[in-house]
């Protein structure tokens, strides 16, 4: 699963224990820059790109295949709508763009409002018993989003901070008890013993050229 002994008996008493995490300084660069998002309503495919490739550079080949009239009409979609399953489905419909991408999207444009679901931050979730679906943090959909926010808005009311450091406290937690690797690969199958059977014997000839 990636995650080893948690040595707290639910989220609260983890949050109380550990200190808050500070925001990366390149993150908050780019939260910066973003600021004006809100303001307009919309943002470019620039914008649209460097979020992406912060969450997920492996996927930026499928990113870029969208042209900046796509990215520009879907942002103004995305922030024109006060329905967050919407705002999800809106970014999700895009090609690469995952749900823990889509949150990713939504932090960096109003970090005091969302989190990103990270398989790191769900994996400890779910050592913790706060979450029951997904335990190796893959496969989320829009209901496992919204589990994840609710919890996490819910801690940082308490905590007076915002969901997005409680997500960045989780994350870096979950580096000091991770075992193994994060992405665990699927444990083949063992095979039946099966009888070998011998080929006949070939009859001598021209040779074959296949290779």
């Amino acid at each position: 699963m990636g995650t080893g002994r948690v040595p707290f008996g639910s989220l609260t008493a983890l949050l109380r224990a550990v200190p808050l995490s500070p925001e990366d300084p390149g993150t908050a660069a780019l939260m910066e820059r973003l600021r004006p998002v809100r303001r307009t309503g919309e943002f470019d495919r620039a914008a649209f790109l460097a979020m992406c490739r912060w969450k997920s550079p492996r996927a930026l080949p499928h990113y870029r295949r969208h042209p900046a009239a796509t990215v520009r009409r879907m942002a103004r979609a995305v922030l024109a709508t006060r329905s967050e399953r919407r705002r999800l489905a809106l970014l999700t419909a895009l090609r690469g763009v995952s749900v823990p991408t889509a949150s990713a999207i939504l932090t960096l444009i109003e970090p005091r409002r969302y989190a990103v679901l990270d398989i790191r931050v769900w994996q400890l979730l779910h050592a913790l018993g706060a979450v029951e679906a997904c335990p190796a943090g893959r496969g989320f959909g829009a209901a496992q989003w919204e589990q994840f926010l609710g919890l996490l808005r819910a801690q940082a009311r308490a905590l007076g901070t915002t969901p997005r450091l409680v997500e960045l406290t989780l994350f870096h937690y979950h580096r000091t008890v991770q075992t193994g690797r994060l992405y665990e690969a699927a444990v083949p199958r063992r095979r039946s013993p099966t009888t070998v059977k011998t080929a006949p014997p070939r009859k001598r000839g021209r040779p074959s050229h296949s290779r």
